[in-house]
């Protein structure tokens, strides 16, 4: 790309063309911004880096759905979707009871109010080990990605560092991994019942 200086509504327009390379310029220029709006409304820094993370994710994957509307406020935009996100953050917050992590622990664990009967525990406990097999059927690197995310909780900061690939790219293997994810779901019509 040449030192031209693009706007945030060229950068769009060229992202969904499909110029992937733009992508980082274009969120690295209001990094600062998206981080400090999070801060001021969570006052932790470990947390705003996960919802600011989940922001980029939901920005990048609107993106690429084509859902974006053009009406040259990005940053506008963005701050919406990290503000939606700082709702929901709570909202989950508050419905749910502190969990502790353990070895077992799992993104796909079932959360309830109240300790499970016998039974429950069971399906709950084949639930968590069919998605552990489902996962191991993704292709190595959105496999990785994901177990980086979800086991690890690492940032897709972290992610990229560690795997020596651009932010976008490990976007991207999240969002393949879990589309990939529904399929496999899909096709072997796996229901997963609380």
């Amino acid at each position: 790309m040449s030192k031209k200086k693009y706007s945030d509504s060229e950068l769009v327009a060229l992202y969904i063309k499909g110029n992937d390379t733009v992508i980082e310029q274009l969120l690295n220029r209001h990094r600062d911004k998206i981080f400090g709006f999070i801060y001021t409304k969570v006052h932790d820094r470990e947390l705003t880096e996960d919802l600011f993370q989940d922001t980029l994710f939901k920005v990048v994957r609107t993106l690429k759905k084509g859902k974006y509307i053009e009406e040259g406020k990005f940053l506008s935009w963005v701050i919406r979707i990290a503000h939606n996100i700082i709702i929901d953050y709570y909202r989950k917050k508050n419905k749910m009871k502190n969990v502790y992590a353990s070895e077992d622990f799992s993104l796909f664990d079932i959360l309830h109010d109240h300790a499970l009967d016998a039974e429950k525990q069971l399906i709950r406990k084949q639930m968590i080990e069919k998605m552990k097999r489902l996962i191991e059927q993704l292709p190595e690197d959105q496999k990785q990605v994901l177990k980086m995310r979800i086991y690890e909780e690492l940032s897709f900061i972290e992610i990229a560092e560690k795997t020596q690939v651009s932010i976008n790219t490990a976007l991207g293997r999240m969002r393949y991994a879990l589309i990939n994810l529904r399929k496999i779901i899909e096709k072997n019509n796996i229901q997963f019942v609380e």
